[in-house]
């Protein structure tokens, strides 16, 4: 098509696309059935993991769990159980490669094929970067990131074979947004957040749109994750409620799911804002959590 006619079919879209969200407002979209189906989410031993597995599990689904954290996993398990379904524990350190394929590989072979993959384990160190051991680096990188590529090639070949699946990604606001003291954790959530999105443009391009993906992109969260947590515009949420808002976007397919929904506009602002502008709006939210400082400038 020549491009003077792709310019008016391209705002045609634009325009379809706020009316459709303006309907979605009014008119809730129906959410998709997911019992019976396997789901496997890592860093399911606490917190929003352990959470979102409950959830699914009220919905009659299949869980895979995995954690590095033996008894906190087992629990989460024990719970699901109690909630009337099928729950398998694994213990899995998502840092190493070889652990993840190892295990990936068992569940083939005594589960089943996977349906839902929620790659959510993760870990931070709060602290400047020069003072950052370069191992807690690499450890950000390895399980923040690398991990969703080794799980993605372990199952999402059976997906794009049926053309059946959901790939979900736990990123941050710090996917989108920066903070000092995260740089490295920061950085590990850019390239989640890139990771989810040029994966939906692959799926797209492949024709596989039976695979679904969604990133979940939270603010704080009232865990041992990060301590004491605190913001003006957006106070920290309890894991459950995170999990609730959560399985709303995943049910109905959302690709981009921010928690609170204020993070989005505020992501909006401090893509369109000027420089100084969006660091009052940033200043204006007094984001603050407990951190280490270990670098000192050296005396001449």
């Amino acid at each position: 098509m020549h491009l003077l006619l792709e310019i008016p079919v391209f705002f045609l879209v634009v325009l379809y696309s706020y009316l459709e969200a303006l309907v979605k407002l009014f008119i809730p979209v129906k959410e998709k059935c997911v019992s019976g189906q396997i789901v496997l989410i890592t860093g399911s031993g606490h917190g929003l993991g352990r959470a979102t597995a409950y959830e699914f599990a009220r919905r009659q689904c299949k869980l895979v769990l995995w954690d590095i954290n033996k008894n906190g996993v087992e629990e989460t398990a024990e719970e699901c159980r109690r909630l009337g379904v099928t729950a398998h524990a694994f213990v899995v350190d998502c840092s190493k490669k070889e652990d993840i394929y190892s295990a990936a590989e068992k569940v083939r072979k005594e589960i089943g094929d996977v349906d839902i993959l929620m790659n959510n384990a993760g870990v931070i160190s709060p602290t400047d970067v020069l003072s950052t051991e370069d191992q807690a680096i690499q450890k950000m990188f390895e399980v923040n990131i690398l991990a969703h590529y080794w799980t993605a090639k372990a199952f999402l070949p059976t997906m794009m074979k049926n053309n059946h699946g959901h790939i979900i990604t736990v990123a941050s606001a710090g996917g989108h947004v920066v903070a000092p003291f995260l740089v490295a954790y920061c950085s590990s959530k850019f390239a989640a957040v890139g990771l989810h999105r040029a994966l939906t443009e692959e799926l797209s391009a492949l024709k596989k749109d039976g695979v679904k993906t969604s990133c979940i992109c939270p603010m704080f969260i009232n865990s041992d994750f990060v301590k004491n947590p605190s913001s003006r515009l957006m106070p920290p949420l309890e894991p459950e409620e995170v999990a609730s808002q959560a399985m709303k976007g995943i049910l109905t397919n959302e690709s981009m799911i921010f928690i609170p929904r204020f993070l989005k506009v505020s992501v909006m602002l401090d893509r369109f804002l000027p420089a100084r502008g969006a660091k009052a709006l940033w200043k204006l939210n007094k984001l603050k959590f407990d951190f280490t400082i270990g670098y000192k400038d050296k005396e001449n």
